[in-house]
């Protein structure tokens, strides 16, 4: 897993809002897909830095996070 910053690339990706994020509630997470990773930000502070994780690890994680 690495922190990363954002650039250009990562603008125009395809982010993804939690769920659980909504206007009444607290912010949350977003998620893209690039084509070898996998970017996990901060939906208060789009524009800082980022969690870029490979495929496996985002794969080995999703069940811990979903709770199964």
């Amino acid at each position: 897993m690495m922190r990363t910053s954002s650039t250009q690339a990562d603008r125009e990706l395809d982010w993804i809002k939690s769920s659980y994020s909504t206007a009444e509630g607290p912010d949350c997470v977003e998620v893209a897909a690039a084509p070898d990773h996998i970017l996990v930000r901060d939906s208060k502070n789009p524009h800082g830095p980022r969690l870029t994780l490979t495929p496996t690890t985002w794969a080995t994680f999703l069940p811990y996070a979903s709770g199964r």
